[in-house]
């Protein structure tokens, strides 16, 4: 056989290596020529980004589902900062802007340097925006900063996107890497500042890059979160489970508009409250008669707050998406304080600490006692006035416990407290839980103060205590401090006849499937019978002494009366100096009807005459209106006639609330217009303060969580010239039928104005 040559083998070797390369040339170019731009959408089409999708938070309710907060869309433009820095290196032949700054690495300072990601946006975003008029002004070191240490979270550039924004942002293909219209739910509280003070605010989560769950996701979108409040305590129920979407990723890196996939997230629980909407309405709206006070509504026969109210106040809203941080400034430097809620905020109670005085004199047995008042007492070198003696009135003479409230008589109350004993006193208090925390869900409550031999010996290690001090603290002053809350749980233990109950406001909360998850049930604190030694019997000498305070001539609360209903109180006034101004702190504890009792009231007045006068008045507009609720309207016995006035519409049972501006007026009374029924004798209150204070002005609630506050815009992010906004289809449509499209004749007012 003839053996093939070695030429003819190399010839075959070139041309299979010709025609391999040939294949290949080919295939390159039906990848790249041919079918280029398929292959290159199908490449960028399989990037994949994820993204967090924060949840929706629950609703908060009132005891007969009416929402007192909800969500909303907002809808926002986000920076997504490393895919723009990306989008820059892939341009600008892998080169980026660089910025240095002093860092820290092992706990020492070094100088770095990091991408100048603020040069960025302003080179290669904002232009963009602004050709279309939706540039404006931001923080760009907030940016910068944010890009070092939460690349991974979107920089939220816009909140809140009105119509017009949307509208052109909707009908311009954007072009810009790393930015993305986003929908977010955030909070609406649905009357305003209603009811403020027990349901708080929410705000984005401090420590951000230390979130347990930020390394699971490309991008972070963060929950907000309770900062005070019920949204705080009850975060956990409220704040529901995160989704995630994958979004696609084009070639250039931008950012496609369609999700590949999304897990939707799971809306929280919904928290009911004890709160009566329609009675929290009322309660608010009377203490609008004055600047600064607070009031609490009790069910007396199981201790649920059906009201709390504060003024002045303030309309979370503000706070959502985020309040600019001027406005977070000015509200905190108002001198008012209308983010405090007085209503757990602690005061010297004046005179209505005479009921648990009372209280313990009957546990001491001395409440069947006499004890004559002669203008005043001595106690040491200390002459201790009563409240006539001040006035130049007669005394009061010899008086029992009931008659002595109705005068509300201090020289009674000096030798009444000091036969009970300071022990006896302080053991009542803690059974009615003076001097600790009620344990409601809200932030900054104060203890107050339950003063005794303990206590003075912590606060003043060098003093003894004396019957002086048992005496001042007898009529609700020295060192004695209550909160509205506790002075209110006070007023329904005596009302119920002797059952202390722990106050509630939360009822339960229930999953979006209607499982209740948490039920709160009803807790008594005390029984004064059963662990206190009383009898219903003696309970019943305080109850009839506060129901003389307002149906007796001579009474210190005539201004309490109700027409068809049996009111009992009892009136205080403490003495406080603001600044050097008298600033009285008024109160007014009370129940109705005096048999089997609804409901349990506390008003406090800072800077009024007296507790008759105007804590009073502001109690019984409350059950006034409270008790009208229950009324059915009666339909009229005959049709009005033809030509007769429409009848008004009733007032609302909720509506909107704007903020109750606070100020430092001096209120004498208050009156509002209600036919009060006469007694024998109408009684201005007299029961005015006549001893120490030397609690000082209390011990006020603060609240120190901030919500999310927006940055100030500096230099480098304000946006110096904006253009009128071409308009967008949607705007042409209505200015058509406005009246023409005005924008040719004359300025439109920049588009950018910072929110």
């Amino acid at each position: 056989m003839r053996r093939t040559g070695p030429a003819l083998r190399f010839v075959f070797v070139g041309v299979v290596i010709v025609l391999a390369l040939s294949a290949l040339v080919a295939r390159l170019w039906i990848v790249q020529i041919a079918h280029g731009a398929e292959y290159t959408a199908k490449t960028g089409s399989t990037s994949r980004v994820t993204v967090r999708i924060p949840a929706v938070r629950g609703e908060i309710l009132d005891r007969n589902g009416i929402p007192l907060v909800q969500n909303r869309a907002s809808f926002d433009v986000d920076f997504y900062l490393p895919d723009m820095v990306s989008a820059y290196r892939r341009t600008h032949n892998n080169q980026v802007p660089k910025v240095r700054y002093r860092g820290t690495v092992r706990n020492m300072p070094k100088d770095m340097e990091e991408a100048d990601v603020a040069r960025i946006v302003s080179e290669q975003i904002i232009p963009r925006l602004e050709e279309l008029g939706v540039a404006q002004d931001y923080n760009a070191k907030r940016l910068q900063i944010h890009f070092r240490n939460k690349s991974e979270i979107p920089f939220n550039y816009m909140q809140d996107l009105d119509f017009e924004k949307m509208a052109v942002l909707s009908e311009n293909n954007l072009g810009l890497p790393g930015v993305s219209v986003t929908k977010k739910p955030v909070r609406q509280y649905v009357y305003g500042s209603l009811a403020a003070h027990l349901l708080g605010y929410v705000g984005a989560p401090n420590n951000l890059e230390k979130l347990p769950d930020i390394n699971k996701y490309k991008f972070y979108e963060p929950d907000t979160e309770g900062k005070a409040q019920i949204e705080l305590f009850m975060n956990e129920y409220l704040k529901g489970t995160a989704g995630v979407k994958i979004l696609q990723r084009d070639a250039k890196g931008q950012i496609m508009r369609n999700d590949v996939e999304i897990v939707e997230p799971k809306q929280g629980d919904n928290v009911y409250l004890t709160i009566d909407a329609r009675i929290q309405y009322i309660a608010e709206k009377a203490l609008r008669a004055v600047g600064r006070g607070a009031a609490v509504v009790i069910d007396p026969n199981n201790g649920d707050v059906l009201a709390m109210a504060s003024v002045p106040s303030y309309d979370p809203n503000k706070f959502i998406p985020s309040i600019a941080a001027k406005d977070w400034i000015e509200l905190n430097k108002d001198e008012t304080n209308p983010m405090l809620n007085r209503a757990i905020s602690a005061y010297a109670p004046g005179s209505t600490y005479k009921v648990p005085i009372g209280l313990a004199g009957l546990r001491a047995g001395v409440g069947d006692k006499t004890f004559t008042c002669s203008g005043g007492v001595t106690y040491g070198n200390k002459y201790m006035m009563c409240w006539v003696t001040q006035k130049h009135l007669p005394p009061h003479g010899t008086l029992r416990l009931p008659d002595a409230l109705k005068y509300s008589c201090n020289a009674f109350f000096y030798q009444y407290g000091n036969a009970a004993g300071i022990d006896n006193i302080v053991a009542m208090g803690n059974m009615l839980g003076l001097g600790q925390k009620s344990g409601l869900p809200l932030s900054g409550e104060m203890a107050g103060v339950l003063p005794g031999p303990d206590y003075l010996a912590q606060v003043s290690p060098n003093e003894r205590w004396s019957s002086g001090y048992t005496a001042n603290t007898s009529i609700g002053q020295g060192m004695v401090l209550a909160s509205p809350i506790q002075m209110a749980m006070i007023a329904a233990t005596v009302a119920n006849g002797g059952t202390c109950y722990y106050p509630r406001l939360i009822d339960k909360v229930v999953a979006q499937d209607g499982k209740v998850v948490l039920q709160e049930p009803a807790r008594v604190r005390t029984d004064l019978i059963k662990d206190g030694g009383l009898t219903r019997e003696q309970i019943e000498k305080v109850r009839l002494g506060m129901d003389k305070v307002v149906n007796e001539g001579g009474g210190t609360a005539g201004k309490a009366r109700i027409k068809g209903v049996e009111v009992a109180g009892k009136t205080g006034t403490a003495q406080f100096w603001r600044n050097g101004v008298k600033d009285n702190h008024t109160w007014f504890i009370c129940f109705a009807p005096y048999e089997a009792p609804k409901y349990a009231v506390c008003v406090l007045v800072q800077g009024a005459q007296s507790g008759g006068g105007v804590a009073a008045p502001i109690a019984a507009k409350i059950l006034e209106d409270t008790f009208a609720l229950e009324k059915t309207p009666e339909a009229p016995a005959e049709p009005p006639a033809p030509d007769a006035a429409p009848t008004p519409p009733p007032p609302p049972l909720v509506a909107w609330l704007d903020p109750a501006v606070g100020n430092f007026n001096h209120v004498d009374s208050v009156d509002f217009g209600r036919d009060i029924p006469a007694a024998t004798t109408v009684t201005a209150d007299q029961d005015t303060g006549t001893g120490d204070n030397t609690s000082g002005g209390g011990q006020e609630s603060q609240v120190a969580a901030a919500p999310s506050v927006r940055d100030e815009a500096d230099e480098g992010g304000r946006v110096r010239n904006r253009q009128n906004a071409k308009p967008s289809g949607l705007e042409k449509f209505f200015n058509f039928f406005r009246g023409g499209d005005k924008k040719k004749k004359e300025s439109n007012p920049s588009p950018n104005r910072s929110r």
